[in-house]
C-alpha cells in the first residue's frame, strides 16, 4: 500500500479544507488510517483515525467536533473534514495506515506502517 496526501493550503481562520488519503492496493480496505500533523521542532501529533469499519473513529480533544474522519474504501480513500479551522491548526498533515493497530496504540505514530508525503495546512488569523 502507498499513500497520497492531498488537499492541503490556505484558509482563514474560521474556514474549512478536506484533506484526501488516497491509497494504491487492494488491501487498503482493512488499514486503521490515522491523520496526524507536525509542526517545526515539534513531535508528529495525532488528530484522528478511522479503523477498517467506519463506525469506529477517534479524534484528539483539539479537534473533536471540528474534524470528521471518513473512509470510502471503493475509492480507496480516507478524509479529513476539517471546520471551523484555527491558526493552531496549522501544520504539515500527514496520513498513516496500519494493518494490526490496537485500540491503545491507535494515537501512536509508531503504531503506523505506512506514511504518505505530507499536505500543509496554512490558517490564517
Amino acid at each position: 500500500v502507498q499513500l497520497q496526501a492531498s488537499g492541503g493550503g490556505l484558509v482563514q481562520a474560521g474556514g474549512s479544507l478536506r484533506l484526501s488519503c488516497a491509497a494504491s492496493g487492494h488491501t487498503f480496505g482493512t488499514y486503521t488510517v490515522g491523520w496526524f500533523r507536525q509542526t517545526p521542532g515539534k513531535e508528529r501529533e495525532f488528530v484522528a483515525a478511522i479503523r477498517r469499519s467506519a463506525g469506529y473513529t477517534y479524534y484528539a480533544d483539539s479537534v473533536k467536533g471540528r474534524f470528521t474522519i471518513s473512509r470510502d474504501n471503493t475509492k480507496n480513500t480516507v478524509y479529513l473534514q476539517m471546520n471551523s479551522l484555527e491558526p493552531e491548526d496549522t501544520a504539515v498533515y500527514y496520513c498513516a495506515a496500519g494493518a494490526r493497530v490496537i485500540l491503545s496504540e491507535t494515537y501512536y505514530p509508531r503504531t503506523y506502517d505506512i506514511w504518505g508525503q505530507g499536505t500543509l495546512v496554512t490558517v490564517s488569523s
